[in-house]
């Protein structure tokens, strides 16, 4: 039987420990989590590299960093360039 939407993300919640949805955290295997939800379609994104800085205070860095990620064509919410893009 399919699972509906709100199923879907109370299932997501659990599993992963959330307690909302779109809405990024510090944690899991990389820098950052998010429990992204668009549509009917629920996904666990991680993203960052847990290594580095974030210099988004750094014009130049920053510039280079949307420029390299293509920040401007990031519109789906279920990828973690997505998400990266949205940080910066």
């Amino acid at each position: 039987m399919a699972k509906t939407k709100s199923e879907k993300i109370a299932a997501g919640k659990k599993r992963h420990g959330f307690t909302a949805v779109n809405k990024p955290r510090r944690g899991g295997p990389k820098k950052f989590e998010v429990l992204a939800v668009e549509g009917d379609v629920v996904k666990y994104i991680t993203f960052g590299d847990p290594n580095m800085e974030i210099r988004k205070d750094n014009p130049k860095a920053r510039k280079s960093f949307r420029a390299r990620h293509k920040c401007d064509t990031a519109k789906s919410k279920l990828t973690a360039r997505y998400w990266s893009c949205k940080k910066w």
